[in-house]
């Protein structure tokens, strides 16, 4: 069904929480995204699918939709998609397949690079592989140093480390696999830190870029990213006009080649020369009151509450 545009007839439930290593950031964002929606006039629970009976309540209650406000594994990579779309209840953002591709990092690159995007180069390494000394030396040798490495499926910078020796590699891949199944390593592209939120189903925009600049830490990392005054964030990016429109583009395609719909946001690094570099995409970005989505919005006019009714009315269509 279509949205009315009279949110006073639509009953919401905003899944946050659940049991990712991004759960309290979970339940910081549906929080915020509650408040929001029923400050425009929607009628509002707030469902923990960590909780049995919250599952009950979600299946039972007859909601119109699932706002999404789950950060990380079980909430961005298709699993409550695949459980509403059993349920038969619409719910907010990209459905179960871009969700699944979008979370891993290196199925994410596969397809950009498949679509001609510039991605950096990188090598993904399963818990079970067995690693020796000469095996970390050709890592290094052909990625090259110093490199990224992170879990595959883990948002927030959670399990990230920057190498910059080899012999703190080892060290970085067994953080990065302690958090997760797979990790990535990925050549560093040092330069400019942007992400760029896009909006839309099939015909997406995007919204202005940020430039992200960590206060205290070396790169953006959980604390920069949510703790107060962790990051400055530079909105609308001091960029040329041709550099703004090659990184929406960027992001917009980013968004279409997954298949998201609804919200997301795409990291990009530039370097030196100009060269953009796409890193991901989150299906379901944050929405605290720190986050870059809704700080990107609030520059292009779009205040909170009307970027949550947008996102429900994209979620109806």
């Amino acid at each position: 069904m279509a949205y009315s545009g009279n949110p006073k007839e639509y009953s919401v439930a905003v899944v946050y929480g659940g049991t990712s290593g991004e759960r309290e950031v979970s339940l910081n964002s549906g929080r915020c995204c509650a408040v929001a929606l029923e400050e425009v006039g929607f009628s509002v629970d707030l469902i923990d699918p960590s909780k049995n009976a919250d599952l009950v309540k979600l299946i039972e209650g007859n909601y119109d939709i699932a706002f999404l406000a789950l950060h990380g594994r079980g909430g961005e990579d298709g699993t409550i998609q695949g459980f509403l779309e059993t349920a038969g209840i619409p719910y907010t953002g990209s459905g179960v397949l871009a969700s699944a591709q979008a979370v891993n990092k290196g199925k994410a690159k596969e397809l950009y690079e498949a679509a001609g995007l510039n991605v950096a180069a990188s090598a993904v390494i399963g818990k079970g592989d067995e690693l020796d000394d000469a095996d970390l030396e050709e890592f290094a040798g052909e990625i090259g140093l110093p490199c990224v490495v992170k879990p595959t499926t883990e948002g927030s910078s959670l399990g990230m480390t920057i190498v910059r020796e080899l012999g703190q590699l080892r060290g970085a891949i067994d953080l990065a696999l302690s958090v997760d199944e797979e990790a990535m390593v990925e050549a560093f592209v040092e330069g400019i830190e942007l992400t760029v939120g896009v909006i839309g189903n099939d015909d997406p925009r995007a919204l202005p870029i940020i430039q992200v600049v960590p206060t205290e830490d070396e790169f953006y990392n959980f604390h920069a990213k949510y703790a107060q005054g962790g990051s400055k964030h530079l909105c609308p990016a001091p960029l040329t006009s041709e550099q703004t429109e090659a990184v929406q583009e960027l992001a917009v395609a980013a968004h279409s080649v997954l298949g998201c719909r609804g919200i997301s946001r795409s990291d990009v690094m530039m370097d030196a020369d100009g060269v953009c570099w796409l890193l991901e995409t989150n299906t379901l970005p944050g929405m605290t009151d720190t986050s870059l989505v809704p700080d990107a919005a609030r520059v292009a006019g779009i205040e909170f509450p009307q970027l949550c009714e947008k996102i429900v009315a994209l979620g109806l269509e």
